[in-house]
């Protein structure tokens, strides 16, 4: 395949795990679960739903902006989060804040644990850039 673009946010453990970050090919951005953690991969925000989903959003911005694109090319998203009884109001805001009068499609799962003991939501997403 030809046109291949992949993108890390170029922390010290993303080449641990073997995924990239941002995968582009043919015009479409898959985009891996982001979740919250600042620039040095120290992760933000135990305990507080609110704080996490913001960082996680700005982590995906982050991706988008790699390849030139905006929250208004995201297609699909999809929201992981533990305890949604508890947390869905406050992440829904977030997350309607976040994508503004842009509706991509989306999928809400809930979970019972995350790969961080204080984790609790990740975020995936897939766009098209032009």
């Amino acid at each position: 395949m030809t046109g291949i673009k992949t993108y890390n946010h170029g922390l010290p453990w993303e080449g641990e795990h073997g995924i990239a970050q941002g995968y582009c090919v043919n015009g479409i951005l898959y985009i891996s679960g982001q979740f919250s953690h600042d620039m040095q991969g120290t992760f933000v925000g135990a305990g507080d739903i609110e704080v996490q989903t913001k960082q996680t959003l700005e982590n995906l911005d982050r991706v988008l902006a790699e390849f030139s694109a905006t929250r208004t090319n995201i297609a699909e998203m999809e929201i992981f989060l533990t305890d949604p009884q508890e947390h869905f109001e406050k992440c829904i805001r977030i997350f309607k804040e976040y994508v503004g009068d842009h509706r991509p499609a989306g999928t809400l799962v809930g979970v019972s644990s995350m790969s961080f003991p204080d984790q609790l939501i990740e975020i995936r997403a897939v766009a098209h850039v032009n």
